[in-house]
């Protein structure tokens, strides 16, 4: 019976991919898919990369469609860096608990308290919250981008993990949100001493987003892009990895002969997984749902984020 399954599946999914190539044709549409995906979704995509990446490529685009498979603030990036461009996601609901921690009225009466500080807010914010901004960052490049911003001073919006790490790395003086984000927050020492004493030849690589004290256990600490650059480069063999589940599929392609402990089951973001091959062709069918932004939020966004791709 679960063989029939599987192939019914597989069977399913090889229509559904014709479907896609066929409609992306048509809508003259690119596929960009975070490394969170599930696999299946990241085997269809024109770009598979973080947050920084796909920022990137959204602004450079020349594409009528954009299919932006992530979560909801992800979309509206790539709304407000190709603001004439068409841009969808496959379920409206991926949303990021996040970027829900900080509020606009919060950020404001923080400005107000801390005049001279510069708001540097982590990509993984709203559109709302990035037009309270001076300049955002990503993971990938948050040390540069602090220590690119005059003045000494930096408030620094919502994640709580990676502002620690930041400020392990920069003389600035960071006045720190209290936002996480829950899936790499889950990560215990606990957990980690576990998995290192269970494969002692295995080199923990960790994200930033998880708690200092994780962190510091690290033997490389970086953004998803870094983890995978990393482990592709390194000599070593087997890893235990600290960040969300999704980003094994771009692991294991680089290195198929090298071996990837995930280092607890938990490591699952389920905004990022409730997209899936069957929503993905939907939304290019139906053409929604469609991320909109403000004019008057994206103007002001847009000039927090062209900051960030300034910095070299």
């Amino acid at each position: 019976m679960e063989a029939l399954a599987l192939e019914r599946k597989a069977e399913q999914n090889r229509e559904l991919r014709e479907k896609l190539m066929q409609l992306k044709k048509e809508r003259n549409a690119i596929i960009l898919a975070h490394y969170y995906q599930r696999d299946e979704i990241q085997e269809v995509a024109d770009f598979r990369g973080d947050s920084f990446l796909l920022a990137q490529k959204a602004a450079q685009t020349d594409a009528d469609v954009i299919v932006f498979c992530g979560v909801h603030f992800m979309g509206e990036s790539a709304k407000i860096l190709a603001p004439n461009k068409t841009v969808i996601i496959p379920d409206e609901r991926a949303g990021c608990p996040m970027a829900d921690m900080v509020n606009v009225d919060g950020l404001r009466k923080l400005k107000a308290q801390h005049p001279n500080a510069k708001v540097v807010t982590y990509i993984n914010s709203s559109a709302e919250i990035k037009a309270e901004t001076d300049i955002c960052c990503t993971s990938a490049n948050a040390v540069k981008v602090v220590n690119s911003v005059e003045g000494d001073e930096v408030i620094w919006v919502p994640d709580k993990n990676l502002g620690h790490y930041v400020q392990q790395n920069t003389d600035k003086k960071m006045i720190i949100w209290e936002g996480y984000c829950n899936t790499h927050d889950m990560l215990t020492v606990k957990d980690v001493e576990e998995m290192k004493a269970k494969y002692p030849n295995a080199q923990f690589v960790v994200h930033p987003e998880c708690r200092p004290e994780v962190v510091e256990l690290g033997d490389f600490v970086g953004s998803t892009t870094a983890i995978i650059k990393y482990c592709r480069e390194s000599d070593c063999q087997e890893f235990i990895v600290g960040t969300e589940d999704g980003t094994g599929y771009q692991l294991r392609l680089d290195s198929p002969n090298k071996t990837f402990h995930f280092a607890s089951k938990y490591l699952v973001c389920p905004n990022m997984k409730v997209n899936n091959l069957k929503k993905l062709v939907k939304c290019l069918e139906t053409m929604q749902p469609q991320i909109y932004v403000p004019p008057h939020v994206a103007e002001q966004a847009r000039l927090s984020l062209e900051r960030m791709l300034l910095v070299k």
